[in-house]
């Protein structure tokens, strides 16, 4: 069996607006978990002082990755406009297609370096079976 696909992407803050990040990304969290039901985990991250963020999420494939891009595009564009100041590094674990590297260049701006880690040697996704994801954990 081959593993989830997993994107981690690295974000600096516009100064100051780690409050307003954390109102738009409950905001996101809740559209996102009404609209992919597929999606495992979309969690995001702030350092201590509130200057970066790491959005990790995992999916069951590629192709819940792109449905998710295709979803959250005007969301992306105006956190760029709000909150976020740049991406600063992108990693995806498994194998993206074309199109969702394609929106990946877009989104994260030329200089970002993409990485990529198509080899899934081992593991496992452990979901509990009778608890719901909820946008505030």
């Amino acid at each position: 069996m081959s593993g989830p696909f997993i994107f981690i992407a690295t974000n600096t803050l516009k100064p100051g607006k780690i409050d307003d990040e954390r109102q738009r990304v409950q905001a996101l969290s809740q559209f996102i978990s009404s609209n992919e039901p597929r999606l495992v985990a979309f969690n995001e991250y702030a350092n201590e002082g509130g200057t970066e963020v790491g959005v990790v999420q995992i999916h069951p494939d590629a192709q819940s990755m792109r449905l998710h891009m295709g979803l959250i595009r005007e969301h992306a564009a105006s956190a760029y406009g709000e909150t976020l100041e740049a991406t600063t590094a992108v990693q995806v674990f498994r194998t993206p297609d074309d199109a969702i590297l394609d929106m990946l260049r877009q989104q994260a701006g030329a200089g970002v370096e993409i990485t990529i880690k198509p080899y899934h040697l081992a593991g496992f996704t452990r979901v509990a079976p009778d608890s719901a994801p909820s946008a505030t954990d």
